[in-house]
């Protein structure tokens, strides 16, 4: 069959027609598809680029400031949240509250997401900034159990649920707005702020939960020095939303926005229907990816200082200065991930980054066992050297997974279902591993198995890198480019 007929067969035309004038429908085929004109070429400009990724970066920066600072004071709020029981059962309570904030995450991502899609990125990143700020310094005034018995610990699980509401539209706009205002050959290295942001706000929440502990020591820390981490969100959000309410929506939005000024709106329920119906199949591949990924990330970032501390003696402190250094090294790395997956891809690094928690979870978690501060350093790097190759190329890897016009609501959808179900829970499946095997290799083997089963997912994807958004013009950083790429496009075809 001619080259083209199965498209204007799935289209509604005759497929004898097609075969008996190829050349005629091939024609009619580029007539509702023209070629691009310089003017549909998106230039993005430098100076605005950068403003967008550090208005988005911050915003994620607050996001995992807020849940670090809860990560490494989980053995605290226990004792003030839930003063009866034994140790294991008092962290168990605080880490199934720290979940709690993620069985809420899906609902914040079907919220958020599609209004994304539907009133602009811009408009509800703002309001998801200003809502995970009052949920974090909320908590930070919380009486504690002593003082106000059953409703301490209810108001705590009502302001992480809050935390997880808004946190569900969060990641997915912070990362569709990266990827729409960045330019297509640079986008690896602009969503790498993203996760650099993430890198910032745990590196954060441990410095001055670090610096706070020593500082005041654990009296002082149980009775009111805990609160302060909380309370330092308040100014970090205003920050935030100064930023983000300065810039414009994205291109690629504003450009669908003019497309579809004119077609009739599908209603509230419209977005969702599209998503699930036309969707699923990249839905299922975004949730098993970022299930992957979302073990490993909080297995090293929130969960290791609780798995330091209560399973291997180490002092609160001591633990928490391995893993910033460990952070900051790969601060350091990670925009040049991103970089490099411009140039060769983002499916070589991201399963260089599974195939590497396969291969060395187990030698890393055996050498934390030794317990020397090099053995203890050497672990954490073996197990940070795989995250930065999923930290710098994830954050454009997933909202390349689905076109502009549903892009915020199915990647929120997507990413959240797959957090609540597997990131936010790791810190109590591991704890509740260690607890039901007795082996404290059991947090090695749920991070393997999570990497074979996202070395699957990455097999399954498509390579995106410098290619254009589905659903977008192309992105370039300067005319010039633009006028190269207009040049190139074939000509109008002659009869």
């Amino acid at each position: 069959m001619p080259t083209g007929s199965s498209t204007e067969t799935s289209s509604g035309h005759d497929p004898e027609a097609v075969k008996r004038h190829p050349a005629l429908f091939r024609a009619v085929v580029r007539r509702r598809n023209p070629r691009l004109r310089r003017t549909d070429i998106t230039v993005t400009d430098e100076r605005t680029v950068r403003r967008a990724v550090k208005a988005a970066a911050l915003g994620n920066a607050m996001e995992w400031f807020d849940f670090g600072i809860y990560s490494y004071l989980a053995v605290t709020i226990g004792d003030v949240f839930f003063p009866s029981g034994s140790d294991t059962v008092r962290l168990l309570s605080s880490l199934a509250t720290f979940a709690v904030a993620f069985l809420v995450r899906p609902l914040g991502g079907l919220f958020f997401g599609p209004l994304g899609d539907r009133v602009g990125r811009k408009r509800v990143l703002a309001l998801t900034m200003v809502l995970m700020a009052v949920g974090t310094c909320a908590i930070g005034l919380i009486p504690s159990y002593a003082a106000i018995g059953f409703w301490s610990p209810v108001l705590l699980i009502c302001f992480r649920m809050l935390q997880g509401f808004s946190t569900g539209g969060e990641y997915g706009g912070a990362a569709t707005f990266i990827a729409e205002y960045a330019p297509d050959k640079r986008r690896g290295f602009f969503g790498s702020f993203l996760e650099l942001g993430t890198l910032a706000g745990y590196i954060g929440a441990a410095g001055l939960v670090t610096v706070m502990t020593s500082v005041l020591g654990s009296g002082a820390m149980d009775d009111w020095g805990w609160r302060v981490p909380f309370l330092v969100a308040g100014p970090l959000g205003l920050v935030g939303l100064h930023l983000r309410l300065k810039l414009e929506d994205t291109p690629a939005f504003r450009k669908l926005e003019e497309e579809s000024a004119e077609e009739p709106s599908g209603g509230e329920g419209g977005e969702l229907k599209q998503i699930f119906t036309t969707q699923w199949q990249r839905l299922l591949l975004c949730v098993v990816l970022a299930g992957a990924y979302g073990i490993t990330d909080y297995m090293l970032l929130s969960y290791m200082p609780t798995y330091l501390t209560d399973r291997l003696g180490y002092d609160d402190t001591h633990g928490l200065v391995v893993l910033i250094a460990t952070m900051a090294l790969l601060m350091v790395v990670i925009t040049f991930v991103g970089r490099l997956s411009d140039r060769i891809g983002r499916k070589p690094l991201l399963m260089a980054g599974m195939a590497g928690f396969v291969l060395l979870s187990a030698p890393a978690f055996l050498l934390l066992k030794q317990g020397s501060v090099v053995a203890v350093s050497g672990g954490m790097l073996m197990l940070g050297l795989p995250l930065v190759c999923l930290l710098g190329t994830m954050s454009a890897a997933l909202p390349a997974l689905f076109p502009t016009a549903v892009r915020y609501g199915s990647l929120s959808i997507g990413y959240n279902l797959s957090t609540s179900l597997f990131g936010g829970t790791t810190p109590l499946v591991i704890t509740g591993l260690i607890g039901a095997t007795g082996s404290d290799m059991a947090p090695a083997f749920y991070t393997m198995g999570a990497a074979l089963v996202g070395m699957v997912a990455v097999a399954c994807m498509k390579e995106t890198a410098r290619q254009p958004l589905e659903g977008s013009p192309p992105s370039v950083s300067t005319k010039e480019e633009a006028a190269q790429i207009a040049a190139s496009q074939s000509p109008d075809p002659k009869f």
